[in-house]
């Protein structure tokens, strides 16, 4: 189980360089960072009153307007 959820570990600096990357409207980076969280999405989309793929849909549309609207210090 640990060696699955390992690949989906990044450094903090690549994130962080995605985050920036993704606040300057770099789509391969939002990709990058969707797929990043692609499985907490999935879990948090079950206590949604919706339908999966809208909850999940959802859930991408407010993790991207927080990427691309919240300041970074």
């Amino acid at each position: 189980m640990e060696k699955q959820d390992v690949k989906d570990v990044i450094s903090d600096s690549k994130f962080l360089s995605l985050l920036r990357n993704a606040k300057e409207r770099d789509s391969e980076a939002i990709v990058q960072l969707i797929e990043l969280f692609r499985k907490d999405i999935k879990r948090l989309s079950k206590f949604i009153y919706l339908p999966d793929e809208e909850a999940e849909s959802e859930i991408v549309l407010e993790f991207l307007e927080f990427v691309l609207n919240e300041e970074t210090e």
